[in-house]
């Protein structure tokens, strides 16, 4: 095959994608909102109806359905798995809009990640136009609860890793067009305190401060940044009292907890259970209750994604993109369920979707120039990684 036509196919495409996404960003689908996460997937489906491609649903407790699409080739030989989700950050009312400005694209989730949902969707399709996806053994997975950390979705990701050879998660893409091949885990930990309530006026001395409590101990904890390799946590919520005149009998804060590798982890867990018990000693009369959750493990870079990310990149210079590896990312996705498995672990890397800024802000935008390259890198991944031949 001339690799011309290829190209030519997926241009013809190309003024399919932008509207598209923003059909996409104009439905709320914060995770919460079942119905609009289920709309875009219904979106989506009806985007690929025209395709070869089986679709397998599986639906949450909570009715949230996740979507696989799967060619013909995909049943016999180990494929390649294309990672996205569908469901955003904003609530209903928050962030509803759509806007074009210059080469940017703003709205809720045109870059995390609505705009690489279309951009996979424009590729199947030139695919298929050139008579090709039927026989590549791809499976496009996209869930509705990945900003939430996955939680009804993970096993359906889980069972998919061993009848595939490599995962493309297509997150926002990251500056230089840096391709992802690392990321920390996250967790969160809840810290509720306990004291005794008692008149602010009248019985001041009979009281115990729950609030005092939980201000010491956030003090200790976040100055536990930069302590412990690799790991991070912030503060990001609290909660307490019940009136201005009344000594607070309990009090509560949301911690957002980041960390390399096991050993980090555990690190954070002894350090968060040391502060607490520290307070509970200079604070008689208070009690203080950890409760540590983890939501995505660390996902380590391997040779094998490592070596993946160099074919991707050559794919990407090809298209006259940049490209390098970026620094291990902070922030989890769904690599990390994929790729974080035991071993043999699965080839992964991230971030390859259209590149922006913003994502999770009222900003969010991204570069509308980036979407054909961005195509045009898939697809030459694709032939090459599928032994089609181009000339």
């Amino acid at each position: 095959m001339k690799l011309q036509t290829a190209l030519e196919a997926l241009a013809a495409r190309g003024n399919e994608t932008l509207p598209l996404i923003e059909r996409l960003v104009r439905v709320n689908s914060h995770s919460a909102n079942v119905v609009g996460v289920n709309a875009v997937g219904n979106l989506l489906t009806a985007s690929l109806s025209t395709l070869p491609l089986a679709l397998s649903i599986e639906t949450s407790e909570l009715g949230v359905r996740h979507l696989t699409f799967s060619t013909p080739a995909a049943e016999g030989a180990p494929c390649l798995l294309l990672i996205g989700h569908h469901d955003t950050v904003f609530p209903p009312g928050e962030f509803e809009q759509f806007e074009l400005a210059g080469d940017h694209a703003r709205g809720p989730g045109v870059l995390d990640m609505k705009g690489g949902l279309a951009l996979i969707v424009q590729v199947l399709h030139a695919l298929h136009d050139l008579d090709l996806l039927a026989r590549m053994p791809l499976r496009f997975v996209t869930v509705g609860d990945e900003e939430i950390g996955s939680p009804t979705s993970r096993a359906m990701l889980e069972a998919l890793v061993p009848g595939a050879r490599a995962a493309l998660v297509f997150e926002a893409g990251r500056a230089e067009d840096a391709i992802i091949t690392a990321r920390r885990g996250s967790g969160h930990a809840t810290i509720n305190a306990y004291g005794k309530a008692a008149h602010a006026g009248n019985a001041l001395a009979e009281g115990r401060s729950a609030i005092w409590a939980l201000a010491r101990y956030i003090d200790g904890v976040q100055a536990l940044n930069g302590t412990i390799a690799g790991a991070s946590l912030n503060v990001g919520l609290v909660r307490g009292g019940s009136a201005r005149n009344t000594v607070p009998e309990r009090a509560s804060a949301e911690i957002d907890l980041r960390f390399s590798d096991d050993e980090g982890q555990r690190a954070l867990a002894a350090a968060l259970t040391s502060a607490a018990r520290a307070v509970e000693a200079t604070l008689e009369g208070t009690r203080l209750e950890l409760e540590l959750t983890t939501s995505r493990r660390p996902w380590a870079r391997s040779a094998e994604s490592g070596a993946l990310a160099q074919r991707y990149l050559a794919a990407q210079l090809a298209a006259g993109l940049q490209g390098k590896e970026a620094k291990p990312m902070g922030g989890g996705s769904d690599a990390n369920t994929v790729g974080a498995l035991p071993l043999p672990a699965l080839p992964t890397i991230d971030g390859l979707g259209p590149r922006g800024q913003g994502f999770h802000t009222h900003a969010e935008y991204i570069e509308l120039s980036s979407l054909p390259r961005k195509a045009e890198a898939l697809l030459r991944f694709l032939l090459s990684e599928c032994q089609i031949a181009v000339e």
